[in-house]
């Protein structure tokens, strides 16, 4: 397994990463979800993989997460997709890529497609969550927690066995990160995988992204039993399959 290496944005500010460098081969961009890492068991996965097919590799920490440097509490969409946008231009450079956002990934993935519209050739979404913050978020809150949120700036949210701290910040920057309204007419192969036993986020969230590619191949796995991660040995061998179909139709 690779190390992982830190990428300075500053003098006091580093993200986290893992990566394969090739200098002209296609990529595979891993973007984690809300409070993830790149520690887990798909970031593992796609780097082998990228590793066994001699491409390139990159996955990412936004800041506030894993070993990246800076609190959480002060990150938001437009900060971590920046962050995003500025570790592709100086590690992946002008080389073509695919996208795979897990979760809040596939949000900061998207966002992306005004950046690197030419050089993105794929995107695969995985339990996508995109404007999770005011459509699963804030619309669903209880009166009392958006009170808490707009007078104290903060509230700690329960969601099973993880914590949350949500921010006034955070929903409010969420607000002006919209993605759900805007056609993407890029002619790539978009992938959506869904659990159907996804307790955080609706499969009607894929759905709602394969709306806005008309002009993209373009499918939809519904994985049975699948739950939010979608990250045992089962549902990983199907992301990397059709991950496989992407690369050789290219």
């Amino acid at each position: 397994m690779k190390k992982f290496k830190y990428f300075k944005l500053s003098k006091t500010k580093k993200l986290r990463y893992l990566n394969n460098y090739y200098k002209d081969n296609l990529y595979i961009i891993f973007l984690p979800g809300f409070q993830s890492d790149i520690t887990g068991k798909k970031p593992k996965a796609f780097l082998r993989y990228a590793v066994k097919k001699k491409v390139g590799f990159l996955a990412l920490e936004y800041s506030g997460h894993g070993k990246s440097s800076g609190r959480f509490t002060d990150g938001n969409i437009s900060k971590w997709s920046k962050e995003v946008k500025i570790v592709i231009k100086k590690l992946v450079k002008k080389n073509d890529f695919i996208l795979i956002g897990s979760s809040m990934g596939a949000w900061l993935s998207l966002i992306q497609f005004k950046y690197f519209k030419s050089q993105i050739k794929g995107f695969v979404g995985i339990g996508s969550a995109p404007e999770f913050l005011t459509r699963l978020m804030w619309k669903k809150f209880t009166k009392k927690i958006k009170n808490e949120i707009i007078k104290n700036g903060i509230s700690i949210i329960k969601h099973g066995e993880y914590t949350y701290p949500i921010t006034r910040q955070l929903i409010k920057d969420g607000k002006k990160n919209k993605v759900l309204s805007k056609k993407i007419n890029s002619n790539i192969d978009v992938r959506m995988f869904h659990g159907n036993k996804d307790a955080s986020v609706p499969v009607s969230f894929s759905k709602k992204i394969l709306k806005i590619f008309p002009y993209a191949r373009k499918k939809l796995y519904l994985i049975k039993n699948g739950d939010h991660s979608l990250s045992n040995k089962k549902n990983i061998k199907k992301i990397l399959n059709e991950l496989d179909n992407i690369i050789s139709s290219m």
